[in-house]
């Protein structure tokens, strides 16, 4: 594949933030002792299950809002072949 000048002009900028917004192992477990610490032993299961049931209320949400979506539309689809 033959790249043109332009491409060779963005090379530099996708260098410098790609890989900046990817996160590696040593990040992760740096991240989770910092949280370790922060919260502590002791509150860090009830803070991951509060976590879970947020995202758990989040996706139900979301499926809530297609389906209402859905509807939406088939009663937009009825009252156009009236």
């Amino acid at each position: 594949m033959k790249l043109s000048a332009r491409h060779y002009l963005l090379l530099p900028i996708l260098s410098l933030t790609l890989p900046s917004c990817m996160l590696g192992g040593p990040e992760i477990m740096v991240i989770g002792l910092v949280v370790l610490l922060l919260f502590g032993g002791a509150k860090l299961p009830s803070l991951m299950r509060g976590m879970g049931s947020g995202v758990h209320e989040f996706k139900k949400g979301l499926k809530k809002g297609e389906s209402e979506d859905d509807s939406d539309d088939k009663d937009k689809d009825d009252t156009s072949k009236e």
